[in-house]
């Protein structure tokens, strides 16, 4: 199994909502149950009008230059390959992704910053240039230096260089599979209703109950299991 198959099927198991950008302490925590008060208390269907602000302020900000945003795509595109006909993190604009991120979430500020300077000196020093425009080849060997973690020590107390790429690889995945390039990639398609048969015969019989016909008659009709419903314009089922 490849990397990324093996990144798919970790998604599918755990769901993308499982993966931790950086640690989430208290505060944070606390943050967001203001947020889902405050859009209970206000009757809001997705994102509050103070939301809606700071989004607008944050999008209005830059957090990465352009070498940053370049070495950025290079560095998503080597940790999640791209693949047919779905894309990758460039189609699923995971490196917007990661720079709202990092504006919205500023103690991942220093990580990624002093993550992206560290690979760049690295590349330049073993390779003779930056790592966006190293070969593949040589931005793989850097990378497996700094891709394994111990597991024995807190990951807030490892090298930068380790803490930058976990949380990379975190913020990589987590922006493609929750885009809509992503969600297609798993072929997720939705919450789907379920068909009742109703309780089996046999497990009627041996307790020697059946159903009433005319009653379930009206309940389940299996001959329009399969029918899709229509609605005139004023909201009315028609069939």
């Amino acid at each position: 199994m490849d990397r990324r198959k093996s990144i798919q099927t970790m998604i599918l198991g755990a769901g993308a909502s499982a993966l931790a950008f950086h640690g989430c302490g208290s505060e944070a925590e606390e943050k967001a149950q203001g947020a889902v008060a405050q859009a209970g208390d206000t009757h809001y269907f997705g994102r509050t009008p103070k939301e809606l602000e700071r989004i607008e302020k944050l999008n209005a900000e830059r957090l990465f230059n352009e070498h940053e945003m370049e070495t950025i795509a290079v560095l998503s595109t080597v940790i999640l390959p791209p693949k047919e006909p779905f894309g990758g993190p460039l189609e699923a604009d995971v490196p917007e992704f990661i720079e709202f991120i990092g504006k919205d979430m500023p103690d991942m500020q220093n990580t990624l910053l002093g993550g992206l300077m560290w690979l760049d000196h690295r590349s330049n020093t073993e390779c003779g240039t930056e790592f966006k425009t190293a070969t593949l080849e040589q931005q793989k060997q850097i990378l497996d230096t700094i891709c394994y973690q111990d597991m024995d020590v807190p990951l807030d107390e490892q090298p930068l260089e380790i803490q930058f790429f976990a949380l990379m690889r975190n913020l990589v995945v987590t922006g493609y599979y929750t885009s809509k390039v992503g969600i297609a990639d798993l072929g997720y398609k939705g919450n789907s209703p379920n068909v009742w048969d109703g309780v089996p015969d046999e497990v009627l019989k041996k307790h020697g109950v059946e159903y009433d016909p005319e009653w379930i008659a009206k309940c389940v009709d299996q001959s329009k299991r399969n029918d899709i419903a229509q609605w005139d314009e004023n909201g009315n089922l028609l069939t």
